[in-house]
């Protein structure tokens, strides 16, 4: 089975609650990052966090390369991606409501993240993002794209 590699990440400004996220899909991770610019995808979310931007940047990417029938790998920073699959029975238990019995902020996008995770079975690698360059093998360097890009825009959103 052929196998995508998806890389998201998103910047945002806590000040307006908008961001940039950004994601790009490649078929081989040997790709100079620097030929791939054009590649990066980027939306604008409203009314959100960064531990929300993640999530929609993520559901975005899936919803609009999740129908390839490929393997679909991705590749983030967020530590909160990384948890869910193992804190999905803990939310489903819950209602996805707190141990106050408050609606979970982001419970709208779990209950996504968990249905199309169930369709598309992607395997999840966490990266470190921000790291010296000396220090950055291939997958690094490309996942260091979609950040910057994203900040970039960002960066130009402010003026």
């Amino acid at each position: 089975m052929e196998s995508l590699h998806l890389f998201t990440d998103g910047s945002v400004n806590p000040a307006t609650k908008t961001g940039y996220g950004a994601y790009i899909v490649l078929r081989d991770t040997g790709a100079l990052p620097s030929s791939l610019r054009d590649q990066v995808k980027l939306r604008v979310f409203e009314n959100t966090t960064p531990v929300r931007l993640e999530l929609e940047t993520l559901l975005w990417a899936f919803n609009e390369t999740g129908q390839s029938g490929a393997k679909i790998i991705v590749y983030t920073d967020s530590q909160n991606i990384m948890n869910l699959p193992e804190r999905r029975s803990r939310l489903e238990r819950n209602n996805y409501k707190s141990d106050k019995m408050r609606p979970l902020k982001n419970a709208d996008l779990y209950i996504e993240f968990f249905r199309i995770k169930e369709m598309l079975d992607p395997v999840f690698i966490k990266v470190k993002g921000h790291m010296a360059s000396k220090h950055k093998d291939n997958i690094d360097k490309l996942f260091a794209l979609v950040d910057m890009e994203a900040r970039k825009a960002l960066r130009k959103m402010r003026g």
